[in-house]
C-alpha cells in the first residue's frame, strides 16, 4: 500500500454550521486538526492530507431520494420555504445555514474519498473527521446529520464490488441511519453501542432489533444503562464487537467515533473518559487488522465538548491510525493551547489524558444476571450470536 494514512480533510468542512447556538460547534474539527498538526501526526510518514470533492448529487443518491437532495439546497438557499420541514429541515436539531447542501456534501465526498483511498489500496487506513453523521435518513435530516456519510461510503464500497463490510458506531447515541439504510442487506454487519433508547435519542435500538427478513444477525445493538462508566463501557464493547467481527470476517471495517459518551458530554448520560475512548480506538485498529486485512475507514460523529473532549480524542485516533500513537501523558503543544485559548471557549487542557486507566473485567470470565449492564450484554448476545455460530453466554 502507498500511504500508512489517508485524511480527508479540508478547512471548508467547517462550513457545516447550523449556527452560534447550536450544540455542534464546526471549530471542534478545526482544533482537532490543529492538535494532530501541532503533534506532528500529520507529518508521519505515509500520512497524506488531501481537501476531496463534494459528493455528486449521483452519488449522493446512492443513500439519499433525490426530492430530499433538492430540498437541502433550497433550505441552504436564499429563500426557503416551508416545504423543507417535511424533510426534517428547518428545526431547532436542524436549522437552515446558508450553503447547507454544499457543506453537507463536502462531508459526504471526505468519506467516500476515505473509502476510495482504502478500497483501492492507495491507503491501509483513511479518516474523515467531519463524518459520522450517521442519524440522516434517505428523505429526512435528523440529529444534526443531512446526508449519512457513512451509509454513502458502504453504498459505494458495495458497488464496487465489495460483499461484507462491517459497520461499528461507538457514538452514545443509536446508529440509526446507517442501521435503516442495510436492515435487509446480509452483506452489511452494523454494530452500534450507544446508551439505552429509553433515555436517549433517537430512541431506538434495542437488542431485539437484529435484521430484516433474509438479513437475520445484520444488525448488532447494545443498549447501555445511563450511567456506565469505563469498565462497564468496554467490558460491553469486547464482549461483543471483537467475537462478531472474528466470526464475520469483513473485506473493510468502517468506523464512527463520536466522542459525546464523555462523562462531561452536555446532550448524553454516560461516564466515559477520553482514555477509555482512546482505548476502544487501539482495540478497532487491532481488529481492523486482525479481520478485515487492515482495510480501515474512520469518520467521526457526535461530541459536544468541542476544546477539552473532540480534540484530544480524535487527535489520539488520528495518531492511531497513523501507527503513532500518543503517550496519555503527553503534553498538549503551548502553541496549540494559544491557539486554542484565542477562541474563547475556556481554558485549553494541558494533556492528552485524564489520568485514568481502561481497564475492564471480560465477561467471559463471568457475569452477574441481576447486574443493569451484564444484562444489556447478555441481551445483544443472546439475540445476535446465534446467528453467527457463537455461544451468547460462554
Amino acid at each position: 500500500m502507498a500511504g500508512t494514512l489517508h485524511v480527508a480533510w479540508d478547512e471548508k468542512m467547517t462550513s457545516y454550521d447550523w449556527g452560534r447556538r447550536h450544540p455542534m460547534a464546526p471549530v471542534r474539527l478545526h482544533l482537532t486538526m490543529e492538535l494532530a498538526r501541532s503533534l506532528g501526526i500529520l507529518d508521519v510518514e505515509g500520512v497524506s492530507v488531501v481537501s476531496p470533492a463534494a459528493a455528486t448529487d449521483a452519488e449522493l443518491e446512492l443513500i439519499h431520494d433525490p426530492a430530499y437532495i433538492a430540498a437541502v439546497k433550497l433550505a441552504g438557499s436564499a429563500e426557503p420555504d416551508y416545504s423543507i420541514l417535511a424533510y426534517g429541515l428547518g428545526t431547532d436539531d436542524n436549522p437552515c445555514f446558508a450553503g447547507m447542501h454544499e457543506a453537507s456534501a463536502l462531508i459526504a465526498g471526505g468519506t467516500l474519498a476515505a473509502a476510495r483511498a482504502v478500497w483501492t489500496g492507495t491507503a491501509g487506513h483513511a479518516a474523515c473527521i467531519a463524518g459520522g453523521l450517521h442519524h440522516a435518513m434517505r428523505a429526512r435530516a435528523s440529529g444534526f446529520c443531512v446526508y449519512n456519510d457513512p451509509a454513502l461510503a458502504i453504498a459505494w464500497l458495495l458497488d464496487e464490488g465489495a460483499d461484507r463490510i462491517a459497520y461499528v458506531d461507538i457514538d452514545v447515541h443509536h446508529g440509526d441511519g446507517v442501521q435503516a439504510a442495510y436492515y435487509h442487506d446480509p452483506r452489511v454487519l452494523t454494530i452500534s453501542m450507544h446508551e439505552h433508547p429509553a433515555t436517549l435519542f433517537p430512541g431506538t435500538g434495542l437488542p431485539a432489533d437484529t435484521g430484516g427478513l433474509g438479513a437475520q444477525g445484520s444488525a448488532v445493538n447494545v443498549a447501555l444503562p445511563a450511567g456506565t462508566r469505563d469498565a462497564g463501557w468496554l467490558r460491553a464493547f469486547h464482549a461483543v464487537v471483537p467475537p462478531l467481527l472474528t466470526a464475520f470476517r469483513p473485506q473493510l471495517l468502517v468506523t464512527q467515533h463520536g466522542v459525546d459518551t464523555h462523562w462531561s458530554d452536555p446532550l448524553a448520560n454516560l461516564e466515559i473518559s477520553i482514555d477509555a475512548q482512546r482505548s476502544a480506538a487501539a482495540a478497532l485498529h487491532q481488529l481492523a487488522h486482525a479481520t478485515a486485512d487492515g482495510r480501515w475507514v474512520i469518520t467521526g460523529g457526535g461530541g459536544y465538548q468541542p476544546l477539552s473532549v473532540v480534540p484530544r480524542t480524535w487527535t489520539h485516533v488520528l495518531a492511531e491510525a497513523a501507527h503513532a500513537p500518543i503517550t496519555p501523558d503527553t503534553p498538549t503543544p503551548e502553541s496549540w493551547r494559544a491557539h486554542a485559548a484565542g477562541c474563547a471557549l475556556g481554558r485549553p487542557p494541558d494533556t492528552m489524558t485524564e489520568n485514568t486507566t481502561p481497564h475492564y473485567t471480560p465477561f467471559e470470565t463471568g457475569y452477574d444476571p441481576a447486574d443493569p449492564l451484564d444484562q444489556a450484554i447478555i441481551a445483544t448476545r443472546a439475540a445476535i450470536f446465534p446467528e453467527h455460530g457463537l455461544m451468547p453466554l460462554h
